[in-house]
C-alpha cells in the first residue's frame, strides 16, 4: 500500500515541474521520486508525463534490490533492465525509469525525501555549451545561493542508466566530502538538471531559481558577463542569519 500523503506530493511535484508553460519538461521528459522509508521508494514510470501523472504512473522499488548495482562493474543494458523491473514491490506495476537507479543512490542519503529530474530549456541551454561547468560552479545573486547552495554538481556527459548512476554518485560524494552536506542541485552535461531535498518545496524551490538563473546568465553574456561573486560573497552570504531564516521559511 501507498501511503497517500507521500503519493499526493509526489503527484503535485510532478505536476508542477511537468506544467508546460514553465518548459521544464515536456513529453515523457524528466521523472521524479519520494522516499517512503529505509527500504522503499516511489518512481515515475518509463515512458510516463510528469504534466499528467497519475497513481498507475509511479513504481513501488526496493533500495536493496538497486543500491547493490553500483558495486557491480560490466553489467548489459539487458541485465541493469532486468534488475530494474526485479526492484519492483508489485509485478504487475509499470516499468521504473532507468534514472530509478540514481533515484535510489539520492533518496538514500541523509535528510533527502523527494527528487525532481527535468530538462529545463535555459539550463539546458548553458549545459550544451562549453561554458556549462562555469554555471555549475559559480554563482550571481543571493536567491541562487538560498535555493541553489553554493555551488552545484557538475556530472560530464555520461550515458543514461547505471553509469550516470555511477557519475552521479561520484560527483555528489566529493560534494559532500567537501562541503559536509548533501546537494540542492546535480547538473548533468548535455543532459539537465536534478533537484533534492527534504520536501517537494525545496525541489520546486531549487529548479525554479536554476532555471531563473540560467536566464540570468544567458542574458548577462549578452552583454559580456555574467560577473559572479567572489568566494568571500559567497561564504558571506550563506552564512548570513537573515538569509538561514528565509531558508526556513521557504522550507529549502
Amino acid at each position: 500500500m501507498i501511503p497517500d500523503e507521500r503519493l499526493a506530493a509526489l503527484l503535485a511535484m510532478s505536476h508542477a515541474l511537468g506544467e508546460p508553460s514553465r518548459g521544464l519538461a515536456i513529453l515523457g521528459e524528466g521523472n521524479t521520486s519520494a522516499q517512503l522509508g529505509p527500504k522503499t521508494f516511489l518512481v515515475k514510470a518509463s515512458g510516463t508525463c510528469l504534466a499528467t501523472l497519475k497513481e498507475s504512473d509511479v513504481v513501488k522499488c526496493e533500495f536493496g534490490k538497486l543500491l547493490p548495482l553500483f558495486e557491480k562493474t560490466g553489467m548489459t543494458d539487458v541485465e541493469v533492465d532486468q534488475a530494474l523491473m526485479n526492484s519492483r514491490c508489485d509485478a504487475k506495476a509499470k516499468k521504473p525509469s532507468v534514472e530509478a537507479l540514481f533515484h535510489a543512490y539520492l533518496l538514500s542519503l541523509p535528510e533527502i525525501e523527494y527528487v525532481g529530474h527535468t530538462h529545463a530549456t535555459a539550463v539546458n541551454s548553458i549545459l550544451c555549451s562549453p561554458r556549462a561547468k562555469e554555471f555549475a560552479t559559480k554563482r550571481m545573486f543571493p536567491d541562487e545561493i538560498v535555493c541553489c547552495d553554493t555551488e552545484s554538481v557538475f556530472v560530464p556527459y555520461t550515458d543514461p542508466g547505471l553509469k550516470l548512476a555511477c557519475a552521479i554518485r561520484n560527483g555528489v560524494d566529493d560534494f559532500i566530502h567537501r562541503l559536509g552536506r548533501p546537494p540542492k542541485v546535480i547538473l548533468m552535461e548535455n543532459h539537465g538538471i536534478i533537484a533534492l531535498g527534504r520536501t517537494t518545496n525545496a525541489v520546486l524551490s531549487a529548479t525554479y531559481m536554476a532555471e531563473k538563473a540560467a536566464n540570468v546568465f544567458l542574458g548577462a553574456a549578452v552583454l559580456g558577463g555574467p560577473k559572479f561573486f567572489t568566494a568571500e560573497n559567497i561564504a558571506r552570504i550563506a552564512g548570513r542569519p537573515d538569509e538561514k531564516y528565509r531558508q526556513k521559511v521557504l522550507k529549502v
